[in-house]
């Protein structure tokens, strides 16, 4: 198979994964007119435990592209305001009900209902392709550029997709930044998170965040709790070795709300372990290939926010690169503008991820897990919760998408 003859297909435009990020970029410049071949590994979208935080800075995009009536009949559930549960007490440490945006509140989606919706937006568009069981394997080099990449179809065989620009989306562990040399500097985690699922008793509610022996998510899904035990980094192993009723036990003790539903936590199949990960590309471009999201910052779970950056870069890079794609060619300069509009709000955002781990997981001799925000100072200053509400809902340069009546201007969006 090896010594096959590759199919080549060629575009302006290869965006490889088809996460947020990478739909969202193919979909926006396709709406430029730029054509666009997006590559996803997977044959659809169905896998569980994945980011699905939908903040109002991106049901506010929804609404920019005129899809938010069709975004909002997706399963969801709202949030308008963080709760944290502490000795018993509920106490808002966020609300977004006050945000300036049509939706002023976070909605939990499965991400496979938000990509299957991303796509079917793309599927309208001519310039949009979306190939499916296709992973990207490596780089297309020519003369020190990146021309395209190299993939496998379905079958197997080869594939070489030749571009103007590559935008890298495939992940924290992305097969392209290895191929590119790229590095990322690694940030020290505290925290690992064992994901599970608890089925919910109707009209029970729970607090978003539970502090105690250790520190609980509860994200409501309807039917069930996505729940996530916040853990030392590297205790999974010897927490297993205790068997899933230690388990049960310490997320019981920790929320009260959640304890009917814990029998169906039967084995330790059922959870999914999360290695949380904070890590920065330097320089997130070679001449030719542009990586964004987890690949050029992996964020932690922390505040549900990766999934709304991942986007935001989208946003932007569609903005600042769509008109060159279409009318020019994209220059090293124009990769690195993109990097400067982005590189800064990913960077604070993982130092509060950073902050806030020290808060959850103590370091040896720490003490108990903290709220995310001292109970004590949100009581003192009513008006933290609004401010927390907008830096996680909104993020600190949120971006905007352009009109497409504005697409051929230059200007900058966002």
């Amino acid at each position: 198979m090896d010594d096959a003859v590759p199919e080549i297909v060629t575009t302006t435009c290869c965006v490889v994964g088809g996460g947020p990020a990478g739909l969202m970029a193919g979909v926006l410049l396709a709406r430029q007119g730029v054509d666009v071949v997006v590559l996803e590994k997977h044959a659809d979208f169905l896998r569980d435990f994945r980011g699905d935080t939908i903040h109002p800075s991106t049901t506010e995009l929804m609404a920019e592209l005129g899809w938010l009536d069709g975004f909002l009949r997706l399963p969801h559930t709202r949030v308008d305001r963080a709760t944290i549960g502490l000795g018993g007490e509920s106490v808002v440490v966020g609300r977004f009900d006050r945000l300036p945006v049509r939706c002023p509140f976070i909605a939990f989606m499965p991400q496979w209902d938000f990509l299957d919706f991303l796509a079917d937006r793309g599927a309208e568009l001519p310039a949009f392709r979306l190939l499916r069981s296709t992973p990207a394997d490596g780089l297309l080099v020519e003369d020190g550029r990146c021309v395209g990449v190299t993939a496998r179809n379905g079958a197997g065989a080869p594939v070489h997709v030749r571009a103007e620009l590559v935008l890298a989306t495939d992940g924290r562990d992305s097969v392209l930044r290895e191929a590119a040399g790229l590095r990322p500097v690694a940030s020290p985690s505290r925290m690992d998170v064992l994901w599970f699922r608890v089925p919910r008793v109707p009209g029970r509610e729970a607090p978003l965040f539970n502090a105690g022996d250790g520190a609980v998510v509860a994200l409501n899904r309807g039917e069930y709790w996505q729940a996530a035990l916040i853990i030392p980094a590297g205790q999974h192993d010897a927490l297993r070795q205790q068997g899933i009723e230690a388990l049960r036990e310490r997320v019981r003790g920790i929320a009260p709300a959640l304890a009917e539903g814990l029998a169906s936590l039967e084995s330790w199949d059922q959870v999914r372990l999360l290695r949380v990960r904070v890590d920065r590309l330097r320089r997130w471009w070679r001449p030719g290939i542009l990586f964004l999201g987890d690949a050029a910052h992996a964020m932690s779970p922390a505040g549900g926010v990766g999934v709304n950056l991942a986007i935001q870069d989208a946003v932007a890079a569609a903005n600042l690169l769509g008109p060159r794609l279409r009318d020019g060619g994209v220059r090293t300069r124009d990769l690195a503008r993109v990097q400067r509009r982005r590189a800064w709000p990913a960077r604070v955002t993982q130092l509060f991820q950073l902050v806030l781990a020290r808060r959850l997981v103590p370091g040896p001799g720490g003490g108990p897990p903290k709220p995310p925000l001292p109970v004590g100072l949100v009581r003192a200053l009513p008006v933290l919760p609004h401010l927390a509400g907008r830096f996680i809902g909104l993020g600190l340069r949120p971006e905007h998408v352009r009109p497409r009546a504005r697409a051929r201007d230059g200007a900058r969006g966002g």
